[in-house]
């Protein structure tokens, strides 16, 4: 194995540790957001250029020379936005902030909030910040930085509150805007009866890993929503137990069908 390792320098070593800390902080950058699923999706079309190359693929190597610039060239046009927000950031996100995971108080006064909220026929929308970030939907919002508690969320969505059209989103454990307006999903899977709020949560979630907490005025009920999967929630134990399994152990709750009225 010495013939490996005369010919490497400490340079390579700073070269091969510099290169792989970029790539890293890159990928926790993009991770939690759509762009992401485009990352692998072209990672796998240069392995299949290089496997195309090796074994002498003419047709699918001739394919993907005609190909590959053109789809470099869609995926900077359509992430535009997601790559000069990334660009702009870089110089504090290419460094680690040590943030905690969602403490137990915190989730339980946002609990508290949806079911008073619920009870009183008082519609309301929480975005839950995780991997991927919401500052895109922050920054054009009502900036807050307010400690959460389950008062201040039933006086920012009371009918007679400024604040209380579009959502909040909840940010490092902070209430970090109020009026958010978030991306309205085009499935046309959603049901009919489903309005404005619950199109909205799920393009949310669809285009990034956050959790969004629905209460409904017309029903005086309360959902959760990941992965654009709508997950109904009858009393405030199932809801805590969503939001548990999904901010301490990092996955969704499994999947229940949303009724239909």
């Amino acid at each position: 194995m010495n013939w490996l390792w005369e010919p490497l320098r400490w340079s390579d070593l700073l070269d091969i540790v510099i290169l792989a800390y970029i790539l890293y902080r890159t990928i926790l950058i993009l991770k939690g957001t759509r762009a992401i699923q485009v990352l692998v999706g072209l990672l796998s079309m240069m392995l299949l250029y290089v496997l195309a190359d090796r074994l002498e693929l003419v047709a699918i190597q001739w394919l993907l020379d005609k190909l590959l610039v053109y789809i470099v060239l869609a995926v900077i046009i359509l992430f535009q936005q997601d790559i000069r927000r990334g660009l702009a950031k870089a110089g504090g996100t290419f460094f680690p902030t040590f943030r905690g995971n969602t403490d137990v108080s915190m989730i339980e006064e946002i609990i508290k909030a949806s079911f008073a909220l619920a009870s009183r026929r008082i519609g309301a929308l929480i975005a839950m910040e995780r991997n991927g970030s919401l500052d895109e939907y922050i920054e054009p919002a009502t900036q807050l930085d307010a400690v959460i508690s389950h008062e201040l969320l039933q006086a920012i969505f009371h009918p007679n509150s400024p604040l209380h059209d579009g959502a909040v989103v909840v940010k490092d454990r902070q209430l970090a805007a109020a009026q958010v307006f978030l991306p309205l999903s085009l499935t046309k899977e959603v049901s009919r009866f489903y309005g404005t709020r619950h199109r909205a949560a799920l393009g949310l979630t669809e285009e990034t890993d956050a959790v969004v907490i629905i209460v409904s005025e017309e029903r005086g009920t309360v959902a959760v929503v990941i992965h654009g999967e709508i997950h109904p929630c009858s009393d405030a134990n199932e809801l805590r137990d969503h939001l548990q399994t999904i901010f301490q152990q990092g996955s969704a709750p499994p999947i229940v069908t949303a009724p239909s009225s």
